[in-house]
């Protein structure tokens, strides 16, 4: 008669990638529980932007007509570099300082990089969800908006660009800034962002304003609103895609490789 054995099943092995889409899920599952909060918080700026200067001022006589059509794709754009910024700093300054709540993903099965990681993949997806709101209400506001179907995986390629730069500057800063000091420098960066990104106006038509046109060259916003803008309205002057492709990739990947160090800093201090 044989013995019969008792042991206890075996678990499965948890994995850094397990782990990682496991807190990356319960993320995605806590902002689509409060999405109607979150799209009231980060549309509505570009919304108004988007009524004013497009609606409001060209009905007025203030604005030329066919202005909402240059300017709807650098809102999109707007809407989805703000979103990712803002959605990665101001929960790293609030978990690493008052709620101490990043202690929970630091005990978690994963290397403290992709803690970091898993901090800006979720604030790009909710740059994406908010950019793509764009869409829609631009339709309701103008009665339509510039599109070219054959552009379409421009249009989502620097979408998920944008949102990528945006939430990797947010995790640089969310880093390295300090609690105490963030209202202030979200003060001095964030509106010298809005207004030198090009998001209002063709980068080419600044060649008259040489000085400004340099100044907004450093502003990863440019190359998205840019991007979009040679998508979305090609007979408008604006930088070369490929153009924007490049120096996009190439500040999303310093800003993610400084936001981790930073990342690092913070963590184990």
């Amino acid at each position: 008669m044989t013995a019969v054995q008792t042991q206890a099943p075996a678990r499965h092995a948890i994995t850094p990638l397990g782990a990682f889409f496991a807190v990356l899920g319960r993320d995605v599952f806590v902002t689509a529980r409060e999405l109607p909060i979150f799209l009231a918080q980060v549309v509505l700026q570009p919304l108004f932007l988007l009524f004013v200067f497009g609606k409001i001022l060209t009905q007025l006589g203030y604005a030329q007509h066919g202005y909402a059509q240059v300017l709807f794709p650098g809102l999109v754009a707007l809407a989805s570099v703000l979103t990712g910024l803002q959605s990665t700093a101001f929960p790293l300054v609030i978990e690493f300082s008052y709620t101490n709540e990043i202690e929970d993903r630091l005990l978690a099965p994963l290397p403290l990089g992709m803690v970091a990681i898993e901090k800006e993949v979720v604030a790009a997806l909710r740059a994406l969800v908010s950019a793509g709101v764009m869409f829609p209400v631009g339709i309701v506001i103008l009665g339509g908006i510039p599109w070219v179907a054959s552009n379409v995986v421009w249009v989502v390629a620097f979408l998920i660009l944008g949102a990528l730069v945006g939430s990797a500057l947010g995790l640089t800063l969310g880093t390295f800034v300090p609690p105490n000091r963030i209202n202030v420098m979200f003060a001095l960066i964030l509106t010298p962002l809005l207004f030198t990104g090009a998001s209002q106006y063709p980068w080419p038509s600044l060649s008259r304003l040489r000085w400004f046109q340099v100044v907004t060259a450093f502003n990863p916003l440019t190359y998205v609103s840019e991007g979009l803008r040679g998508a979305m309205t090609p007979q408008t002057p604006h930088i070369a895609p490929w153009i924007c492709l490049l120096v996009l990739l190439v500040a999303t990947g310093g800003l993610t490789a400084l936001g981790i160090f930073g990342f690092f800093r913070r963590a184990l201090t």
